[in-house]
């Protein structure tokens, strides 16, 4: 038995979206499939406490050796790509549809003179629409729901007769859940019409029946008919809740390979369903490493070219269609290619709207988990980062080794709100307590060089004062020993040992400084390090579009090969400090977007203008307030609404009120 420790992912690692798991065995078979709504809360139930679970859970989690999962769109979608892989793996721990037993399906018989909407099972029949798979529970939510909107006929043939026989209906009919087309209230055309609207709704056509509803909500608001618009609403409210986009379900003659990507400069991670039938009968995924000098049609080419050409019939027979991100290069000869290899025409495709494009982006969603499951494992395994610390300390030629290493990053949007980060990696590790923030302003702000030379000038310089306040701190205490086994000394005198001395802001200098950007930034950090006196501290830039390393003064760049784990280290951190960067400078332009006429106001903070806004309504009736009527806002004294009058009666007659406004939107938030 296998210890569920030794494959228990890390809880970062899973998503907390919908979708299916996989537990598989140490020969890879799928030995369980299953469903959650989250991802992340289901997996981690089967690892907290082994112990505890169900006899037939804990053989099932000690006889797998690994766990894998999908991400879909909806709950719906993971109930139905579940029911799928269960069909098709015939896991041995799923009791649930091993025998004969299926997912009800909401089924509306559009053979009979008047269609009936009812819960089916087994196998389909000619001439009745089906909708699902459902969940016992869902399916009978669902159609109650419904039939109050698209009031279809549900009762039985026995009772349809009866009903016809006494002239009444039944209780449904009552309760307007039912057009009673068994005593004539509706004509069959009108009740069939009924029925396809049902079916339109449950296939995809959603949003044209809420936008007729909500016509028709305000037409009835505006006669007043304020208790027809509140039956509208609530119709409304139901379809909403009842209708979940399906993109996993296409049409039952769908064949199709659907592949997505996600990528950064150095790899791509790939993901491709394969439907048939209208279903995801498998999944595959790859991370590769990308050639310099591909794009990504270049990228999807080669894609086809490997996954067709090796092993075109992995999964059944090549598709009728093949859906991709964007279109490759040779698309036309490709596309020839692959359909001499079927014996048919292959389509090529980019989906741009509808089921298929939905189901695009689920594919898509789940390349960009494994891209980012993929970097977080490379980045936890302590082999790997010994490895691309020393990969790195050998290709930038460095005596040291490298322990810490800072990265810098300047942010701005055309030299507005200039700001800039500073993460920190000890180990091959972030250590975020060590991350540090700065707002630049002044002539620093004019360029990015002046703002790295700023920045580095300023974070040295704390080193360089804590550096000399420790060695001062050593000096003064052997003083004072030294003294005290000379002469007694005063009280006043003695040192004082019980106040904790001031936390030191950077723990020790790093090795190594990483600037994100090409010559120019990193010959603007050397040169400050030079005007500072230290010359034990290395400095490189990775310049972002080709991913070249340069050194100060240096003509040319050190090229690191494309799949060195240095690279990859490099790489990790400049991104991680240009988030930080990033996510700081949104702070900062957020805070710079509302303007008021109160913020010039000496002495008036942002409570007290909080306080003034709530206490008179507007700017408008603050400035028409005299000093009596201000001193009475909470938190402002005399002295203050002296100010605030002068400072208002100092405007001049002419002087405009300027309100404060969302400089994003142009919403006026004070008047």
């Amino acid at each position: 038995m296998a210890n569920p420790a030794s494959y228990r992912p890390k809880t970062g690692e899973i998503p907390t979206n919908p979708g299916v798991y996989r537990f598989r065995d140490p020969h890879g078979r799928v030995i369980y499939v299953g469903k959650a709504k989250s991802l992340r809360s289901r997996l981690n139930s089967y690892f907290a406490n082994p112990a505890g679970l169900l006899p037939k859970t804990y053989a099932m989690v000690h006889a797998a050796s690994s766990v894998e999962w999908t991400v879909v769109g909806s709950e719906l979608e993971s109930l139905q790509l579940e029911y799928t892989w269960i069909k098709e793996f015939k896991p041995r721990f799923n009791v649930v549809f091993r025998d004969d037993k299926t997912y009800p399906y909401l089924a509306v018989t559009m053979s009979e003179k008047y269609p009936r909407v009812q819960v089916m099972r087994g196998d389909k029949r000619k001439g009745t629409r089906y909708f699902g798979p459902y969940t016992a529970g869902a399916i009978r939510e669902t159609m109650d729901t419904l039939l109050r909107v698209f009031p279809v006929r549900s009762c039985s043939a026995g009772v349809f007769k009866r009903a016809q026989a006494s002239g009444r209906p039944c209780l449904l009919g009552y309760i307007d859940k039912c057009s009673a087309p068994c005593v004539g209230r509706i004509e069959p055309e009108d009740h069939r019409a009924l029925a396809e609207d049902f079916c339109a709704f449950m296939g995809g056509e959603a949003k044209r029946f809420i936008t007729k509803l909500e016509k028709q909500m305000a037409d009835a608001v505006a006669k007043l008919d304020y208790e027809h618009a509140a039956r509208l609403r609530d119709d409304i409210t139901a379809l909403r809740k009842v209708f979940e986009r399906n993109a996993v379900v296409l049409a039952e003659d769908t064949d199709a390979d659907v592949f997505a990507l996600h990528e950064d400069e150095l790899e791509a991670a790939v993901q491709v369903f394969h439907v048939r039938g209208g279903r995801i009968r498998g999944q595959r995924g790859w991370v590769v490493e990308k050639v310099e000098d591909f794009t990504t049609p270049d990228l999807v080419e080669h894609l086809l070219q490997q996954v067709y050409g090796e092993d075109g019939d992995t999964h059944g027979r090549l598709p009728r269609e093949v859906l991709v991100p964007v279109a490759p290069s040779n698309g036309e000869d490709l596309a020839k290619w692959l359909g001499g290899i079927r014996g048919a025409k292959v389509d090529i495709r980019v989906p741009q709207r509808g089921d298929k494009a939905a189901l695009m982006s689920t594919v898509r969603e789940n390349a960009e988990h494994a891209l980012k499951l993929h970097k977080t494992r490379r980045a936890g395994d302590i082999t790997v980062r010994s490895q691309a610390l020393q990969e790195l300390q050998e290709a930038l030629d460095l005596p040291v080794p490298l322990l810490r290493i800072e990265c810098f990053d300047v942010s701005h949007v055309q030299g507005t709100n200039v700001v800039a980060s500073m993460v920190v990696v000890e180990d091959g590790l972030p250590k975020k307590s060590d991350y540090r923030k700065f707002s630049i302003t002044g002539p620093a702000a004019n360029d990015d060089t002046a703002a790295m030379h700023d920045v580095l000038t300023r974070r040295f310089r704390h080193y360089l004062q804590d550096k000399s306040a420790q060695v001062d701190e050593s000096v003064l205490a052997s003083d004072g020993q030294d003294a005290a086994q000379e002469v007694a000394v005063d009280k006043s005198s003695v040192l004082d040992t019980t106040t904790p001395a001031p936390k030191a802001k950077f723990a020790y200098p790093p090795n190594l400084v990483v600037v994100d950007g090409g010559q120019p930034q990193v010959n603007a950090a050397a040169r400050a390090l030079r005007d500072l006196g230290i010359d034990d501290v290395y400095v490189v830039g990775l310049a972002k579009r080709l991913e070249e390393v340069w050194l100060p003064d240096s003509d040319f760049p050190v090229i690191l090969p494309r799949t060195s784990q240095g690279l990859y280290l490099l790489q990790r951190i400049r991104d991680e400090a240009h988030r930080f960067a990033i996510t700081f400078h949104r702070q900062k332009r957020g805070k710079a977007m509302t303007v008021s006429a109160l913020d010039a106001v000496p002495g008036l903070g942002a409570s007290k203008r909080k306080a003034l806004l709530a206490h008179f309504g507007s700017v408008k009736g603050v400035k028409a307030a005299t000093v009596e009527e201000l001193a009475q806002a909470k938190g402002i004294g005399p002295a203050l609404a002296t100010a605030i009058v002068n400072h208002f009666a100092s405007d001049g007659p002419e002087a405009v009120a300027v309100p404060a406004i969302n400089m994003t939107t142009g919403e006026i938030i004070e008047t």
